[in-house]
C-alpha cells in the first residue's frame, strides 16, 4: 500500500505525475521546514503530530473528528488505509522527518500545480508536483514510525480550514522502508554494485531503492535525481529489454513489463505476460509457472536477489493477477 488519498484528493494525489514547467503546471509558492515562522511550524508540528498518534494508535474516532468537511464521504476509504497499515506501523513511534507549508491561495481553481521548496541558500530544492489542486494553503507532512518492523513511513496532507482555523486531514500515505531490514539506501548501493554484472537485477534495485526512500510519489529531490540519471545510465537493463520473448516446450510468451511489485511487503517483481488465454484456474497457474519459470532462466540474476515473482495475465487488454510465488518454489 502506498498511499490512500481521500475525497477531491484522489484525483489531486493518485494520479499524480511529474509535470514540466509548462503554462499547464502552475507554480505556487512552498516554505520548507527550516524557513517557516515559529507560528506555521508549531501549528502543522502539533496538528500532525496528534495526526500520526492517532494513526498509529488506531485513534478512528479522533481521525474522522479532524477529517476536512469536504472529504467527509471519503471517510470510510481513509479509515481502510489506516486499518491496512496497522501491520506495518506496530511497535513504531512517530518522528517527523520533513514539512513543506504549500500556499496555493492564488490560483482561480483546480490546477496543476508545482512547487518548489529551497532552503535559506537555494543549495538544495525539492519539488512537489500536485494535479488538479484547489485553491487553498496546504501541509505536506513526511514522518517515520521509529521502531516498526518494516521501518515504516508515513505521508500526510494537511488542508487549512479557514472556518475552524485549524489544520484538517486531506490525504494519508503509508509505505514500508525497508526490505527484510535493508533500506534505500543499501538497495541504490547494491544496484551499484550489480550494475556491469547483471544489468535487470541492478535495475530493480534501482527501483526498490526509489520506492523505499520516500512514502510518496510526488517528491522529487537533487538525491532522487542523482538516483534516477545513474538507473538510466545501466547498459542492457529492461529499458531495452522489454518486451521480452520466452519460451518453454513449444510455448512462447511476451512479457509485456516487469515492475517491482511489494503487494506483500517483500521485494517482489511482477512479471505480467500475454497469455494463451486459458481461464481455467489450474491451467492459468500452470502457464504462470512457465512462464516465471522461463523468466528466472532468461535472467537468472533476477533470483539471487529478489523474494519472488508475480505473475499477470495480460488478454484482451485486461490484467488479472495468477498468483506470486517464492523464487525456492519456481522451477
Amino acid at each position: 500500500m502506498q498511499y490512500r488519498p481521500a475525497g477531491r484528493f484522489r484525483n489531486a494525489l493518485a494520479t499524480l505525475a511529474l509535470c514540466a514547467v509548462t503554462a499547464a503546471c502552475h507554480a505556487a509558492t512552498c516554505t520548507s521546514q527550516a524557513e517557516l515562522s515559529a507560528q506555521d511550524r508549531n501549528s502543522l508540528t502539533t496538528s500532525a503530530g496528534q495526526l500520526l498518534a492517532n494513526v498509529i494508535a488506531q485513534n478512528e474516532p479522533a481521525l474522522q473528528g479532524a477529517l476536512l468537511p469536504s472529504e467527509a464521504s471519503a471517510w470510510d476509504s481513509i479509515r481502510g488505509a489506516v486499518e491496512d497499515a496497522a501491520p506495518l506501523l506496530k511497535g513504531g513511534q512517530a518522528q517527523l522527518r520533513s514539512l513543506y507549508l504549500l500556499d496555493a491561495t492564488s490560483m482561480a481553481g483546480p490546477a496543476d500545480s508545482q512547487f518548489f521548496c529551497s532552503n535559506s541558500n537555494g543549495s538544495l530544492t525539492v519539488t512537489i508536483t500536485l494535479r488538479s489542486l484547489p485553491p487553498g494553503r496546504y501541509g505536506l507532512v513526511l514522518a517515520d514510525a521509529v521502531g516498526s518492523a518494516q521501518a515504516a513511513q508515513l505521508g500526510l496532507m494537511l488542508a487549512w480550514d479557514s472556518g475552524a482555523g485549524a489544520w484538517k486531514l486531506a490525504g494519508f500515505f503509508v509505505r514500508q522502508g525497508a526490505f527484510d531490514g535493508h533500506d534505500g539506501v543499501w538497495y541504490w548501493a547494491h544496484g551499484r554494485e550489480l550494475a556491469k554484472a547483471d544489468p535487470w537485477a541492478a535495475w530493480y534495485s534501482y527501483e526498490a531503492a526509489r520506492y523505499l526512500l520516500l512514502p510518496v510519489d510526488f517528491v522529487s529531490s537533487p538525491n532522487l535525481e542523482r538516483l534516477l540519471q545513474e538507473q538510466s545510465q545501466i547498459q542492457g537493463s529492461p529499458q531495452s529489454g522489454l518486451p521480452l520473448s520466452l519460451s518453454s516446450g513449444d510455448r512462447t510468451w511476451k512479457v509485456e513489463t516487469v515492475t517491482l511489485d511489494a503487494s506483500l511487503h517483500e521485494p517482489d517483481l511482477g512479471v505480467a505476460y500475454d497469455s494463451s488465454g486459458v481461464t481455467d484456474p489450474a491451467a492459468m497457474r500452470t502457464e504462470a509457472v512457465s512462464v516465471l519459470s522461463a523468466f528466472l532462466k532468461a535472467r537468472p540474476g533476477v533470483r539471487a536477489n529478489f523474494h519472488g515473482l508475480w505473475a499477470y495475465a495480460m488478454r484482451d487488454g485486461k490484467r488479472t493477477p495468477v498468483m506470486e510465488l517464492p523464487m525456492g518454489q519456481i522451477p
